[in-house]
This record gives C-alpha cells, structure tokens and sequence, in this order.
C-alpha cells in the first residue's frame, strides 16, 4: 500500500494549493455543521496527531471539490446534465478527487483492525455525498457515467457503517454501480486516472469487512425478493445482478481463508452447487469446506437442501481424489446408486479395499461385479478372524461364566446370602435364563464359553420350554460372525426332539450369520422350510432369526417368505405375523418399500380388535416405523393411511412411524409436536405418550445440541408428568447415550433403578445395561452389583439386572452397540432399528421380555460392532503403529491447523476405541488410505518418510 501514498499525495496537490488558508476554516465550519452524527472528539484540532489532522483536511478539501459541481435543476434536459458535467470534468479536478477518496478507503479498508480514519472523516459528509450521486442524473455518456459509478463505489463503502441496515444502501449503491459500468463496456469501466490497477469487479480491493457486509445484505435482498416479489428461487435470471456479485465474493473468501463464510452467502442464496466451479478450492480448503458443510447439513430441515449439501460435498471430495470420503457422503446420502459410481471411480487398489470396510461396517447390501475379494471384505467374512485376532493381542480369549460377572463374593454380607438361597429355590429356571443371557452376550464372537459348549454340557435342560429356545439360541451370539464353526456347532440341535431346541437353533442360525453374507446363504436354506411348517414356535423363531440374518439386505427372497406370514387372516397367530412384520422392517430398514409397507399396512387395517388388542401388536407398528427410517416426507402417504384404523393402537402406529421417519434429523417442529403430545394427563391407554418420549430420543439422538435440550425436557417430565410417560424417560435417556456412560445420565438412571414403580425401576436399570455396553465401566458394574442385593427377592427387577450386567460386559468390553460410525457422521440403520425393537419391548416388559418373547433380546446382535482400531497393510496383514487416542475436538470453522483430539495417550495398535474417543496416526512413517482411524484401517508406507539418524 505504501506505493500507493505517493502518487495519491500528488494527485490532491493540485487541489489543495488551490484553496486558501482562510477557505478552509470556512468550508470546515460548514461541513460541522453539515455533519448531524458527526463525532466531536474527532473535530477538535487538539486530539488529532499531524498526520490525522492532514489526512481529514485533505478529504474533506476532495469533498468540497466533489460538491462544488452543480446540482441539476429539475427541469434540465440530459443535453444540459451532459455539458454541466464535461465542463467539470475538463478540469479534472472531481475525477482527482473522487480517486482521492477512493483510494484512501481502500488502503485503509483491507485489513481493518480497528475503525478506518477515513472512514471517520467522511461520516460528517455522508449526506451530502449521497446528494452529489443523486444529483447526477442518469445521462448515458460515458464520462459521466463512469464518474457516477464511481462515486456510487465510495457510498457503498461508507454505507455500511453510515446507511440504515433495513434499506441495504450498501449493496444499493454498488448494483446501480455495476449497471452503470456494464452499460459502459470494459475498456471504459476499467480505465481510470486512478493510479492503482482498477477492476470493478474487484470487491476485495475494498476490504475483507466491506465483502462480508455485503454478503449479508445480498443474503436479506434475496429472502425479500423471495418472500415478497414473488420471484421463483430456481429461476437465475430473477437474481442475475445478486448471483454477479456472489460470484465475486466467493472465490475471494475462498482465497483469503474464509471457506466459512463462503458457505453461507452460498447457502443463502441457495446456490450451494456453484461450490464445484470455484478453481480456488483445491487440496488445501476443501477439508474445511466439506467438513463446514457436513456440520451444517445436520440443521437442514428440508430433504433437497440436505441432499444438495451432501452431493456438494460428495463431489468435493471425489474432484480432489478423496473417494473414501465421497464414499461417507454417499452413505450418509442412503444413496444405493452413488455407490456403485464411487467405488468404480476410484482406481486405487487399496482405497478400494478401505471403502469396502466402510461398506461391511455400515451393513451395506451392496456387491461389487467381478470381484470375490472386496465381496468378501464387504460381506465381513474377515471379520471373526480379526476379532478373535483382537482378542488373543488383548488376552481375553479365556470364557467367562455368569458368575465372573456377577461378583457375587464382591456383595456378601448376611442379607445377601439370605436373600439369594431363597431366590434360588424359588425361581432357579429365571435365573438360569438370566444367566443364559449374560453368558451369551459376554462371551459373543469369542466361540467359546463354560455353559454351552464345552462336550456333554448339560446347561441346556436346565431351561424350561422358552427358556430352553433361548438357550440353545446363545449358540449363535457365542459364534457371532464365524459361519462356518458355528453352524457346525447348531447342526446337531436343529434335529432335536424338542421344539423348543429346534426353535432355538433356528433362531442362532439367523444371529450368527447376522451382518455376515455368505455364498451359500444357510441361514435362507436352513429356516426356509420352518416358516412353512405347521409349528408356532418354529415359525416365531424362524421369522426373528432371518430379521437378524438379514438386517438392512433388502433381501426380496426373505420378503417372500415373510409376506404370507403377515397377510394370513384366518386364524393368524397375532404373534407370529408381529414378528414376521418386525423381520420385514429391520431387512428393509429405511428402504421405504412399497410392497413391504402396503402389506402392513393393510394387515393393520384388516386386523380385528382381539389382534390389535394383543400385546405384540407394537412389533406391526414398529416394523412398519422401521421401513422409513430417517426418511422424513416419504412416509407422510403411509401416515395418512395408518390415521384411519379405528383402534386406540391407530396412535401408537401414526407416532411410531413419524419419529422414525424423522430419525436423527434434529428436526425442531416434530420434538415439538412430540411435547405436544404429552400435555395430556392420561393413566390409562396412554401407550402413544410412551412412544412420543422414546420418539424424541430418536429425533435428535446423534446431534449434540438437541441432544442437551431433550435431557432438560425429560427432567421436566419426570416431575410433572404422570406414570407412563415416566416409565418411558429411562429409556429415552439410555437411547441418547448407547454405549456412553456418561456420568449425569448414569446418576439419573441410578436414582430412579429405586422408584417405587416397578416399571420405572426396571427400566432404569435396563437404560444402565444400555448406556454402559460393552464399555465394563466400573460404575455402573458396581451400581448394577448393589442392585443385585437390593432386589434379590424380586425375581422380575433381578432379571433386568442380570440382563444390564451382561451388556455391561458384553464381548468382555471390546464391543459397542452404538450405531453411529466413522466419526460418529454415519448411522447403521440395522443397529439403530434393534436398539428400537428393545426400546418399544421395554415399554411392556411384563408381557414380552419377562414373559416368553425374551428372545428379542437377541436383536442385540445386529447392533454388536467390535470397537476395535487395528491397521493393517494392503493384503489386510497386521501392521502395528503408534496412535494417539484422546477426546474428539470440535475443529469446523476454526482457523488454522486445529488439533482434533485433546487429552490423549499415545498407543500401539491395536487398541480400543470409546464413544466419542478419536484417533490419529502417531507417526509420519506411514499414510492411512482413509481419513478416519476406526475399525480396521489400511495403511501405506510414507515414500517421503526419512528415519532419524542414531548416533
């Protein structure tokens, strides 16, 4: 800027030599008094240095310069207008001055730490200014055009401070300018006595500030031209003179490290997509950008602004060779057809097999042509082998048993062994069903356990009936993931005598090929025939078991089978088509399926009263919530129609399926009608305020913010609201902390595992065994050990705590059931709608998991995910390397290079990762292909790398 000062110090010589001492007492005599918001303490000689007081006498010489041209008469012809302002410019000294000015707001103005001097000065002669611009008429000649231009640049300058923020005088004076100079040509827009370089499309020669006010007021003309002129927001040519200016803008807060505000001029004129022809975006912001947008899109209300957003990033991401990345976008997108495309975009061998990680972790359906080795990575046929791999690092490859769980030892005063030799005797078949439970989820993936599978175990004939089912199902939980082995250690039950054995070998063929996709499809092959037969049990079990197998597959086989289950009205049992129903809407979670959706539809019309009165009924409705998983508007048809059944479960249903649809999306109006929903003071038939609770969870789970507010709304229900509202708190707390004890909800839920109402009670303690699986935190072990002897008598709160204890501990620590992954920015459908199958069961727990439906608890297992970070080389070899793991830091819109984890220790791989825990690469001797560190992460060797030289 320096080399600036001289040439404008000449320019006003001229000017200034002109005028006399005496003059310049007078004109600034006039000029105060001119001045209505002029600042005294800037009038006074005394408090301004040598070099202030010249620069203030020096524009306000140009001011008087520029006011001494005539103002038109109103009555002038354009022909008089034109000589008037020849004759001025003939002497040069307006266009001089003007450039003065001009020149000394754009030095002063493009890094503005404090308020510009001649910003200050010129606040006393605003007005007039403004009257020399509108005295200028409107002749088209263009000297005199380009003199109105010019001065319309220095007011829009000073009306953003000076101009009245409703009147946008601001981005006013700089349209007409941008139409005077358009009408003028380039040559003669550009060409100026000005001795600086001119461009007028050169916003950023006025300042960062001035860009970024006049970003805010395009954003306000537009929503005015929206809202008020009627103009069609697609519609380009409504917004021709706004989108000249965005384009102008944008590039330059890309350039100068301001991506964020970029953004959001973008976003505001809802023109996000011109992010992709912006050549300034390369591998230095665009992080920052998609990062900016992704945060964002978690506020979008509306589906095409949140789809636009998230393919604008999806295709930042891949123009910058970041397909893992844009493989994120696309999930996130629930885009089956983007996959395809980004997969086959990328040419790297090794991104290719991280991306399909990616798939396998998110239970994608997808299969890649011509390529049985990423099918098999997609398909999480490695999976067994590196938890167990994990498991050996670790050792904890040793069985548990119950009681390894229990402590029991921990708790034995005299009270305790009283309590427990009568609970024994007494209901020694729950407790062994209890411990059934346990024993499967502690020991799941490992193969291996103390109750079922050691060589002539008799744990199975401990059971009765039911409980037998369940026990014989353990199997599956205990080979999670390893097909092969573990069919071969249910073959021999799936010909037992007993039903309840064949039930339950039925049901562990399903769990333990849950998430896993095998050529030979046993679990399809195995209880194909079961669904057609003529026992109840076998088709109960059959049903739940391919709901497990095929979570989120979309698999049309399946449905096949399923349908008739459902549609069967002459004497249908209500619990076989429940569960068939359920079994169709976690296969085609979040799919919005027609012929799924309209079969349970119309069996929730067809059903009778008996049927809808029946306690499994919910598992129709939730099936049917779960077909539309997160799809917002696409289940408002469906809606409709589930408002016409003619039964008190009509509003369960309508509930169900609306909080489900709007799953995760933080979406402010519908938490609002939920709330609304519990004003009503019902003790009786008041199931839908149960599932409006849970409903909120469900909403704004995954989103920090709303997350905060729901807690303080659920502290408000738990003191105003009556019992069935209550009952359901717990379980909406645990939903938004799955696998996250965090400290204020564990000691909500540990007040009220005392409430005097049972089921409050039971399910806190169920919302305990939730919030902390998998996690073994101490706590709440020790919490869950007291309520053990608290309720030692209670066979039905006992349960629920055996129950909490198991998942605490569940795959002995190194497993999650959260279903949020990859940086916690996507969410696994099939996990989320088990969590909810759970949820709705807890909501009458004495009718289905502490009756003969218990077995629903193994819809756990589509949610189990180990939380694991194990690296890898590109043949999927071990490779350990340093880590740091320490808490997620929020980064977006923070300047700089930001450090994304805070409090962290530094480990070798493997290790394991807590709920909101995040990793980064200890060491520059290696590259991660992917740009997140979970799971099972492929890395490279640095060719840059040097090793440090030892002496």
């Amino acid at each position: 800027m320096g080399s600036e000062e001289k040439p404008v110090s000449e320019l006003t010589s001229d000017v200034v030599k002109k005028e006399t001492e005496e003059e310049k007492k007078k004109k600034s005599i006039s000029f105060q008094k001119k001045g209505k918001d002029e600042d005294t303490s800037l009038t006074q000689s005394d408090t301004l240095s040598d070099e202030d007081r010249d620069l203030k006498e020096r524009l306000e010489s140009c001011v008087t310069t520029l006011t001494g041209i005539p103002i038109f008469p109103p009555d002038a012809t354009d022909q008089q207008k034109l000589e008037i302002k020849a004759a001025e410019d003939a002497k040069g000294l307006a266009a001089t001055s003007l450039n003065v000015i001009a020149t000394e707001l754009r030095t002063a103005t493009s890094s503005m730490t404090a308020v510009p001097k001649p910003l200050k000065f010129l606040r006393p002669h605003y007005s007039t200014l403004c009257e020399c611009h509108a005295g200028l008429g409107s002749g088209s000649d263009g000297a005199a055009s380009l003199f109105r231009a010019r001065i319309g640049d220095v007011l829009s300058v000073l009306s953003m401070t000076m101009g009245a923020a409703s009147e946008r005088k601001s981005l006013q004076y700089r349209l007409g300018s941008m139409r005077e100079y358009q009408a003028m040509g380039e040559e003669v827009a550009n060409s100026s006595d000005d001795p600086s370089d001119y461009d007028y499309r050169d916003l950023g020669t006025w300042g960062h500030e001035y860009s970024r006010s006049l970003a805010g007021e395009i954003g306000s003309e537009y929503s005015d031209r929206v809202n008020n002129g009627n103009c069609d927001p697609d519609d380009d040519a409504a917004f021709a003179d706004l989108l000249e200016l965005v384009d102008v803008i944008v590039p330059f807060h890309v350039r100068h490290n301001a991506e964020v505000e970029a953004v959001d001029l973008l976003v505001e004129v809802q023109r996000l997509k011109r992010l992709l022809q912006i050549e300034e975006i390369d591998e230095s912001n665009y992080g920052r950008i998609c990062l900016y947008i992704l945060r964002m899109a978690s506020f979008m209300s509306d589906p095409e602004d949140l789809e636009e957003m998230l393919t604008t990033a999806l295709e930042l991401y891949r123009k910058n060779g970041q397909h893992f990345d844009a493989l994120r976008m696309a999930l996130r997108l629930n885009s089956d057809d983007l996959i395809p495309d980004v997969l086959n975009s990328c040419k790297d061998p090794a991104t290719k097999k991280q991306m399909c990680i990616l798939l396998g972790r998110h239970r994608s359906a997808y299969v890649v042509e011509d390529d049985d080795d990423l099918n098999e990575i997609v398909g999480n046929e490695h999976l067994s082998g590196q938890f167990l791999n994990l498991a050996r690092d670790l050792d904890v490859m040793d069985p548990k048993t119950p009681e390894d769980i229990y402590k029991s030892h921990l708790a034995e005063t005299g009270g305790f062994n009283r309590r427990r030799d009568v609970s024994g005797t007494v209901d020694s078949a729950r407790a062994n069903l209890a411990s059934t439970f346990v024993n499967a989820f502690v020991n799941a993936g490992f193969g291996q356990d103390k109750l079922m599978t050691p060589e002539n175990s008799d744990w199975l004939y401990k059971n009765k009936d039911h409980g037998m089912m369940s026990a014989a199902a353990s199997l599956g939980a205990i080979f999670l993931w390893n097909v092969e082995v573990g069919l071969n250690q249910v073959d021999k039950f799936l010909y037992s005598s007993e039903d309840y054995v064949k039930a339950g070998a039925a049901l562990a063929v399903g769990i333990l090929s849950g998430g896993v996709r095998n050529d030979g499809d046993p679990a399809l092959a195995l209880l194909e025939q079961h669904l057609e037969g003529d026992s109840h049990i076998m088709k109960c079990a059959s049903a739940t078991g391919l709901g497990i197998a095929y979570a989120g597959s979309a698999n049309e086989e399946v449905a096949n089978l399923l349908l008739p289950l459902v549609e069967n009205t002459e004497n249908a049992d209500m619990l076989e088509v429940s569960l068939a129903a359920l079994a169709l809407g976690i296969i085609y979670v979040g799919k919005c399926d027609d012929s799924v959706g309209g079969a349970l539809v119309q069996r929730l019309m067809e059903a009778s009263e008996a049927e809808l009165d029946h306690k499994h009924a919910r598992f129709l409705c939730l099936g049917l919530g779960l077909l539309f998983l997160g799809k917002m508007e696409k289940a408002d048809a469906m809606l409709e129609a589930v408002r016409t059944v003619e039964h008190k479960i009509s509003k369960y249903a309508a509930i169900t399926l609306e909080t489900c649809a709007y799953a995760g999306t933080g979406n402010v109006l519908k938490v609002q009608e939920m709330l609304h929903q519990l004003t009503e003071h019902l003790t009786e038939d008041a199931e839908h305020q149960a599932v409006a609770v849970i409903g909120i969870s469900l909403m704004v789970v995954g989103e920090d913010v709303g997350s905060e507010m729901a807690l303080r709304a659920f502290d408000h229900l738990l003191h105003y609201c009556e019992l069935p509202i209550k009952r359901s708190v717990p379980l909406a707390l645990a939903l938004l902390h799955v696998s996250q004890p965090d400290y204020a909800v564990i000691d909500t839920l540990s007040r009220l595992t005392h409430d005097p109402d049972a089921e409050i009670a039971q399910n806190a303690i169920m919302g305990l065994g939730v919030c902390s699986a998998g996690t073994n935190n101490s706590r709440v072990a020790g919490l869950l050990r007291q309520l053990s002897e608290f309720y030692g008598k209670d066979a039905g709160h006992l349960f629920c705590v055996r129950i909490a204890q198991g998942l605490l501990h569940m795959g002995k620590g190194l497993m999650t059931i959260s279903p949020f992954h990859s940086d916690r920015t996507l969410t696994c459908a099939p996990a989320l709608g088990s969590l909810l199958v759970f949820l709705h069961a807890c909501l009458d727990m004495k009718g289905t998991l502490l009756d003969k439906t218990h077995y629903l608890l193994y819809y756990f297992t589509c949610a189990m995910s180990p939380r694991m970070l194990i690296t890898v080389d590109e043949d999927m070899t071990w490779k350990p390397a340093t880590v740091r793991v320490g808490q997620a830091v929020e980064t977006v819109g923070v300047a700089g290079r930001p450090k994304s984890i805070t409090g962290f220790q530094t480990h070798t791989t493997p290790v394991l990762l807590g709920a909101k825990d995040r990793a980064e690469l200890g060491t520059e001797e290696f590259l991660t292909v992917g740009s997140i560190l979970e799971g099972i992460v492929i890395m490279k060797d640095n060719p840059d790398f040097v090793p440090e030289e030892t002496s």
